[in-house]
Order: structure tokens, then sequence, then C-alpha cells
């Protein structure tokens, strides 16, 4: 495989100038339009703690903070809790193989690897788990995509998540491009790019080797923020040509496959994070099939795969559904 550059839009001259200005918040409103940004932010101040209501799922157990001690004393009582604990920190590398018949031949063998829901401030030691399990990872990969949540909680501080998102990109040894999660608030874009990613806000690229090309779109979250725009996200290519959608939650599967994407990676579940025994989940969280909320599927011709994540929400324990980072591999036959 040639070397594969990703090609950048061109930027008009009023944004060459306005990123001139000091203020972040007004580089991305000429980024992202202005409407896409307020709406963002009127949410994050009037909802981002809301236990009922908003976004595609009526009950956001993420938001319920008196139910998450019960949560961990009912696990200490079923002598769970130290195991389940050890479990979320034991993350796996997992492989997932995608056969896209018109992916370009110069992309044949093209390796993504996806993190996602990394919830990096839960807990102190959630980093070095994570920087552990990059550290396993023998095989090259030629792309780094983070699938959103790089916040605990919903709401309030990032900035820990910011230092533990420092600590983790020095072992992330490709490009790396983002997308936000549900947990994640807008105002930490600046803050995330600064560290050497994209952040794809309804954007995409073109990524391209050999002079073929293959296309990286992501949609801002689709599950509590609805801020999703699948349209602004491709236009301006052949959807004719081969295409990968990220997107936080794969609550939009409908509408991505019919837009005619090939792949869409997604997160936001958790694979259950505790689950009986066979890894069937209590709770998903997300207004989805089943089918689709842990692992690889397939919906109308497009390729899916739905990550259970390298961190924890509510509580810092898995039971049942191991974390993982997974590496796409991806074919033309």
């Amino acid at each position: 495989m040639g070397k594969v550059v990703a090609l950048q839009p061109k930027k008009g001259t009023d944004v060459a100038e306005n990123e001139q200005n000091n203020d972040p918040l007004q580089q991305l409103q000429q980024r992202l339009g202005r409407v896409h940004l307020q709406q963002r932010l009127g949410i994050e101040i009037e909802h981002e703690s809301q236990v009922f209501g908003q976004g595609r799922t009526l009950f956001h157990i993420e938001n319920w903070y008196s139910i998450h001690a019960l949560i961990r004393t009912t696990l200490r009582l079923a002598l769970l809790h130290r195991r389940g604990k050890r479990n979320a920190r034991a993350i796996r590398i997992k492989h997932n193989t995608v056969v896209i018949p018109h992916l370009p031949k110069a992309f044949e063998g093209y390796t993504l690897l996806q993190i996602s829901d990394l919830h990096l401030d839960m807990a102190a030691d959630i980093p070095a788990a994570l920087i552990e399990a990059l550290n396993r990872i023998e095989e090259r990969y030629d792309l780094c995509v983070l699938t959103g949540d790089f916040r605990a909680k919903t709401f309030g501080r990032y900035d820990h998540a910011i230092a533990g998102m420092a600590q983790v990109r020095p072992f992330i040894h490709a490009p790396t491009y983002a997308i936000l999660g549900n947990h994640d608030s807008i105002k930490m874009v600046p803050e995330l790019e600064a560290l050497d990613m994209r952040l794809l806000l309804n954007e995409s690229v073109t990524l391209e080797c050999d002079g073929e090309v293959l296309h990286l779109a992501g949609v801002d979250d689709p599950h509590y923020y609805r801020a999703d725009n699948l349209h602004k996200a491709s236009e301006g290519w052949d959807h004719r040509q081969a295409s990968i959608l990220l997107a936080h939650s794969p609550e939009v599967y409908r509408h991505a496959a019919y837009a005619d994407f090939d792949l869409m990676l997604c997160g936001h579940t958790h694979g259950g994070q505790i689950c009986l025994p066979g890894g069937i989940a209590l709770m998903c969280n997300a207004d989805a099939p089943r089918r689709m909320c842990n692992g690889a599927w397939v919906y109308q011709g497009m390729q899916g795969y739905t990550s259970a994540g390298s961190g924890v929400s509510v509580v810092d324990v898995r039971l049942n559904c191991p974390a993982e980072i997974t590496l796409h591999h991806l074919h033309c036959a």
C-alpha cells in the first residue's frame, strides 16, 4: 500500500481570517455554522444532566446519580465488585474483517484502530489500562478513530478527561480522527484537537492513496443531542465511492444505510457493560435492535460495528462483557 494522505477541504477567505481570532468558539462557529454551535451549547446548558426526556431514549441512567451507589453496594454484597473492577481494566484487542467489494485496490489491507467510550476520568487508572492495551498491539494500523465519550459525566468539568487523553495520545501511532459522544461538551473540541487529532462534526475527509480515494465522515452525537447531519457530513463527494461513517451511537443505522455508507463504526452501548452469563445485556441504552448493540452487524448491505468500548460508565466495573479496542481490516474481496 502506498502512502495514505488526507485531502483537507479548502478554507474560504472568511475562515482563514477568523482563525486569527483567539476565541476558540468563534473559530468553531465559523467552521461548523452558527446554528449547529448554538443548538449544541443551548442543550448543554439546559439539559445536559437531565434524567428523563431529551434525546432518542426516555431514560438516561448515567444522569441518575442516586442509583450509582446502589449498584456499587449491590455488587459488593454479591461479592462481584472487585472482580468487576479487574474486568474493566482488562481491555481486549479484537479484530474485525470488513469486505467492501468496491474498495479501491490501493486500500486493500487498510486497517483502522477503533477506540470508543473511553471515559478517561472515570477513575485514575483508566488511562493506564488503555495505554497498556495499546502497547499490546503488534501489527501496524493505518488510522485511528475515536467514536466518542471522552468524559465520564455528561456535564461539569472536563479537564481531567483532556488530561487523560493527553496521556494516551502518544501511544496511538497513526493519524487520528474523532467524534463527540453524548457525554462530551462541544467546548472540548479545541483542546482535543490541540492533541493532534481531528474532530469530525458533521464533516468528512478524503483519504487518498495512489490516486484512489476512501471517504471518512463523522457526525456529532446522534443519541442525546441529536446533532447528527448526514447530508452535511457527506456533501461534496461521489457516493458511489467507498465510504466509512463514524457515529457515536448505532441509532442512525437506517439513515446511514440509505445514505450509501459502506461501513458504520459506533459505540455508546458499552455492550451492556454489566451482562448476564453469555453476554446478555441488561440494558443497552440505545433505540436500536439488540443485534446492533455489540459487535459486527449488517443492515441493507451496510456493514456496521458497535464497540463495547474501552472504558466504563455509571460504575467502573464490567461483568460478562469485556472492554475492547478493535482493529478493522478492510478488504476488497
